[in-house]
């Protein structure tokens, strides 16, 4: 019943054709350079028809290498502007649409889940799909009790694909690392393939949703849809309307840009605190910006609400986010090097083979947390490729300092979670308080708690 291609053979030879693509693209431009072709044009040629086919190759297998391209597409704001251009149209493609299953796969799921009667428990169900995402596409449908719904079917097979895909793109991974400077691939896709099972399962997601909408419930800044049903690959939940995050992105006004970063980061530090949980997959197509509830736009920042969607992948957090890390960011914006130094060997970040200057490590922090020193910050695609810049050129030090430095398995995905958001307040090219969204939710960071 599968429509992904499945069998390992075809999927290894599709993802084998990115790098094996990559040379034949760069040979055929040094023709076109002998032909007569500036350089400048020839490598706009180049970058253009390298994009196609990573959204082609990624969006076509959906599976790990969508998951992959998801993750790898809010990072794009760290590419050299001359690169970035030709990307990022394929890669923001990436949250938003893929190539759909056929109606006859998406009938044949909804009967396995729901039962032959499926039918009946909708009022209306459209066939073609309103999103689609790495393990499975949306449908806009309306409920037996009249409610308009968002109907997730997991693509058969996407288990499979997923590992597949991951283990695949690992080896490539020295390949594909130049995309993003300053990001490290092979980490990425190994903590992508840990949360494999937990995305497969539908059942733990929507645990995680309805644990984030009773929370949230009423709440003036963030909405969270309700959870309608459940079955092994079907997942149910009230629609929600608003403006995609990816439109925002691409034609947003100023504040909108500016309330969707706001929100974003009030909800990566409120979340933790508030559920226990962290919503993990923070790229665009996740996020819809909707009007406030409060008459006269009165909730909410510029008047903005912030909807969040897809909880597959979520960090169980009980306490909230660490305090080592509130604790350690006051400490460094204090200029207190050596407590910092003893903080992060002490959380495993620095090991005890390691010795390093405190006062080197406090210049290699400072600049990464600027946003949390000023009032106010604006989040520029700039100032995070010179950010990359300055970690990924092996000639810098920052880069030698950062090579000794070591990442605690406990603090991977909130690592992977915090960068990503970065990287789409840098997209939205905002203005945010981020130093109130710390003072208010992150444990550690006010001296006056």
């Amino acid at each position: 019943m599968s429509d992904l291609p499945r069998k390992a053979v075809t999927r290894t030879a599709k993802l084998a054709a990115l790098p094996l693509g990559f040379a034949g693209r760069a040979t055929w431009g040094l023709g076109k350079r002998i032909g007569g072709k500036s350089a400048e044009f020839v490598a706009r040629e180049l970058q253009e028809r390298t994009a196609e086919q990573l959204f082609k190759v990624l969006g076509e297998l959906k599976g790990g290498a969508m998951k992959f391209g998801q993750a790898l597409s809010v990072f794009e704001s760290a590419l050299p502007e001359e690169v970035a251009g030709p990307y990022r149209a394929a890669l923001t493609k990436l949250q938003e649409a893929a190539p759909p299953m056929p109606v006859k796969t998406v009938h044949g799921v909804l009967e396995e889940g729901l039962g032959d009667g499926w039918r009946e428990l909708f009022l209306e169900f459209e066939d073609k799909p309103a999103a689609a995402a790495s393990i499975g596409q949306v449908h806009r449908a309306v409920w037996h009790d009249g409610r308009e719904v968002a109907v997730k079917v997991q693509y058969p097979g996407a288990g499979e694909a997923l590992l597949s895909d991951l283990a695949q793109l690992g080896r490539f991974a020295r390949l594909l690392g130049p995309l993003v400077p300053g990001i490290e691939v092979k980490p990425l896709i190994a903590e992508l393939r840990e949360r494999v099972s937990e995305e497969l399962d539908y059942a733990l997601e929507a645990r995680a949703q309805r644990e984030h909408a009773e929370v949230f419930a009423d709440d003036p800044d963030v909405v969270v849809p309700e959870v309608v049903h459940q079955a092994e690959q079907v997942l149910v939940t009230e629609w929600m309307d608003g403006i995609p995050l990816a439109e925002v992105i691409a034609e947003g006004d100023q504040e909108q840009r500016d309330a969707a970063g706001q929100l974003l980061a009030r909800f990566l530090f409120s979340g933790p605190a508030r559920t226990g949980l962290l919503h993990a997959d923070p790229h665009p197509g996740n996020f819809r910006l909707l009007p406030a509830a409060g008459a006269g736009g009165a909730d909410g920042p510029g008047g903005w609400r912030l909807g969040v969607l897809d909880f597959g992948t979520v960090d169980r957090l009980p306490g909230g986010l660490p305090e080592t890390i509130g604790t350690c960011l006051r400490m460094t914006l204090a200029g207190e090097a050596e407590t910092v130094y003893g903080l992060l060997r002490s959380e495993g970040f620095v090991k005890e083979s390691v010795a390093l200057d405190p006062e080197e490590v406090l210049e290699y922090l400072l600049p990464i947390i600027e946003p949390a020193q000023a009032d106010s910050f604006v989040f520029t695609r700039g100032w995070l490729r010179t950010q990359a810049a300055r970690i990924a050129d092996p000639r810098s030090p920052a880069h030698q300092l950062g090579r000794q430095l070591n990442l605690p398995p406990s603090y991977l995905l909130i690592h992977r979670v915090t960068l990503s958001t970065i990287g789409v307040l840098c997209q939205l090219n905002a203005e945010v308080r981020l130093r109130d969204e710390l003072t208010a939710w992150l444990p550690g960071f006010d001296p006056a708690a």
